[in-house]
């Protein structure tokens, strides 16, 4: 099922193919990282008929949820601000 987990899918009401209708580029988005997405390419470069190169590609696209399970959190520590480190000091005088 797709749609979000407040219950509105904007897909739901229709049936028509997604070529006879238009759609939004955030609510294609929207689905397509709901469910998340896998892309995979292959490129081969070649000469003569003599393959160079081969480049396989692949990616997973998903969305990232802010509230993730208790045993996915992470514990990380206090960050502390560096001793005498601000973003308008200069580096000094070269050595």
């Amino acid at each position: 099922m797709y749609g979000d987990p407040d219950g509105y899918d904007a897909y739901a009401d229709d049936d028509r193919p997604l070529s006879g209708r238009q759609v939004a580029l955030i609510d294609l988005l929207d689905r397509l990282l709901s469910g998340g997405v896998v892309l995979t390419g292959d490129l081969v470069l070649s000469v003569a008929d003599i393959d160079l190169v081969r480049v396989s590609l692949r990616a997973v696209i998903v969305a990232v949820r802010e509230q993730m399970d208790e045993q996915w959190a992470l514990d990380l520590p206090a960050r502390t601000p560096l001793e005498g480190g601000g973003a308008d000091d200069s580096p000094g005088p070269p050595v």
